[in-house]
C-alpha cells in the first residue's frame, strides 16, 4: 500500500520559515520524481517544485530562491524548505508521486502565512 504523510505545516509571520516533511512508503522511494504541490482557497491546485530521482529539482517562478527541496532516500522522506514566506504562500501543501502509472497524494499540510 502506498501512503505520503505530509507534516510540518503550520502558522508563521511573513518572512518566516518553515520545513515540510513528506514520508513515503510502499514504493521503491530513490527511483520515483517527488513534487510538492499547493493549493490555495478558491485557487487550482499548483506545482511548487520537484526532485529527480538523480536528485535534480526544478520550482515555479513564484517560489524559486525562497524554497529548497530535498531528499533524504535513506529515509524514504522528501522535504521542502520554506524561507521568506509571504501571505501569498498560504495554502495547504501536498507532497505527491505516480508510481506504476497511478498518481498518488498525500492529505495535505496546512501553511498560514500572516502579514
Amino acid at each position: 500500500q502506498v501512503q505520503l504523510v505530509e507534516s510540518g505545516g503550520g502558522l508563521v509571520q511573513a518572512g518566516g520559515s518553515l520545513r515540510l516533511s513528506c514520508a513515503v512508503s510502499g514504493i521503491i522511494f530513490s527511483g520515483n520524481t517527488m513534487n510538492w504541490y499547493r493549493q490555495a482557497p478558491g485557487k487550482q491546485r499548483e506545482a511548487v517544485a520537484f526532485i529527480t530521482s538523480g536528485g535534480s529539482t526544478n520550482y515555479a517562478g513564484s517560489v524559486k530562491g525562497r524554497f529548497t527541496i530535498h531528499r533524504d532516500n535513506a529515509k524514504n522522506t522528501v522535504y521542502l524548505q520554506m524561507n521568506s514566506l509571504k501571505p501569498e504562500d498560504t495554502a495547504v501543501y501536498y507532497c505527491a508521486t505516480i508510481f506504476s502509472g497511478t498518481n498518488y497524494w498525500g492529505q495535505g499540510t496546512q501553511v498560514t502565512v500572516s502579514s
